[in-house]
């Protein structure tokens, strides 16, 4: 006897989608037939990280407000309408699927490309290195004043490529309606950081952490920063007033770049590595290699990681992400998977490669990612590709 399993109860089929565990499958799920989609929840809420999906560059000709994004697990691509980090918009980080996106006006724009959600954050204009502003003073619309105390001038334009280098949100801001969240900046002109949260119509220095500005990641409800040489800078923004500690690590030696990943229940230092290599008469900056490492409070201090094990980090301009690759289609453990966001200057127009690929820990081979194959040389396009997690959220 054929089973009709439109007809299964409707608790039964919501504890069914409560056992998937990636959004492609739950929303083929909800594809079955009327009865079960309306039988679950629109937006599942239960759903673990997932593994994220790269936003392509567009081309200088392409006007299209379509963007594309690839997907890891499947080797697809997904054209999403995105007009507002289209035709050279700058991004400026992604976090927990939500894509921060800068153009030439004062305005912060987040957004997540799935659901087309938005809110914006407190605009330019108001950090406080930012004495004023002034659409009238064409070519030079923003005054400032750097770590000395001396005032300068930047364009609409020098302002959205060159003012920020990333932004890290602490959660979806619109997860819950009436969800706490903070933003922290990391300011590339004086290497401060900056935040602000919900509400909030102007950003907040976070004093005595100047320098800290490698990367900044949230965990375990702080914020924490790195500098150069490893060190850490711990913010807790949760009060009135941000109260810094610092976790003082011996100075780690060589490297170009520095990323902080939290796993598990502890935090990773990677360290990027760059060659400069000569293409065309240009010099174009390549990711060498990367060294991992664990951080032991009993120091503190950090300890080489030389396995991964099944995990894979995803770095670049996103905030750093760990997965598990169990269970996962379409990627390996013992990887780095990473992204350029360091050089402006590799995206000038030039003939070159992107600086994107997967570095893996057994051997220290690099291998190209699946929608870049190697020596598959084309104009480099802007802004760069970026990691963003895909979040009905």
């Amino acid at each position: 006897m054929a089973v009709d399993w439109t007809q299964l109860p409707p608790e039964l089929i919501e504890i069914i989608s409560k056992k998937i565990t990636i959004y492609s499958d739950y929303l083929h799920f909800q594809a079955v037939c009327h009865a079960w989609k309306s039988s679950i929840p629109k937006t599942p809420n239960h759903l673990p990280p997932q593994l994220p999906w790269l936003l392509l560059p567009q081309s200088q000709s392409n006007q299209s407000s379509y963007r594309s994004f690839f997907n890891l697990s499947t080797y697809k691509f997904h054209s999403l309408n995105l007009p507002e980090a289209s035709h050279l918009k700058k991004h400026c980080g992604s976090s927990h699927g939500w894509l921060v996106i800068l153009d030439d006006s004062p305005s912060i724009l987040v957004i997540n490309p799935l659901t087309r959600r938005k809110i914006h954050l407190p605009v330019i204009s108001s950090f406080p290195n930012v004495v004023s502003f002034d659409y009238a003073n064409v070519g030079r619309e923003y005054l400032l004043v750097n770590s000395q105390g001396e005032r300068y001038t930047a364009s609409l334009r020098q302002m959205r490529d060159g003012f920020l280098k990333k932004v890290v949100m602490s959660s979806s801001p619109l997860e819950k309606k009436g969800d706490f969240f903070v933003a922290m900046a990391i300011i590339c002109s004086t290497g401060d950081l900056a935040y602000c949260k919900n509400g909030d119509e102007c950003w907040n220095i976070v004093e005595n952490s100047r320098s800290f500005s490698e990367d900044v990641i949230y965990f375990n409800g702080l914020f924490y920063a790195v500098n150069k040489a490893g060190q850490i800078v711990v913010c807790d923004v949760n009060g009135n007033s941000p109260k810094v500690s610092f976790i003082e690590t011996p100075r780690q030696i060589g490297g170009d770049m520095q990323y902080l990943v939290s796993s598990g229940d502890g935090l990773l230092l990677v360290t990027r590595y760059l060659d400069l290599d000569v293409e065309f008469d240009i010099f174009i900056y390549k990711t060498a290699r990367f060294e991992v490492f664990k951080l032991d409070l009993n120091g503190p201090r950090w300890e080489r990681v030389t396995s991964l094990g099944d995990m894979m980090l995803f770095i670049g301009e996103n905030s750093s992400l760990a997965l598990s690759a169990s269970g996962l289609s379409g990627c390996m453990g013992d990887c780095i998977y990473y992204t350029d966001d360091y050089s402006a200057n590799n995206y000038d127009g030039h003939i070159g490669e992107h600086d994107l690929g997967i570095f893996k820990s057994s051997d220290g081979s690099i291998e190209p990612l699946p929608c870049y194959p190697r020596n598959s040389y084309s104009r480099l396009q802007w802004p760069p590709p970026l990691w963003i997690s895909p979040n009905p959220c």
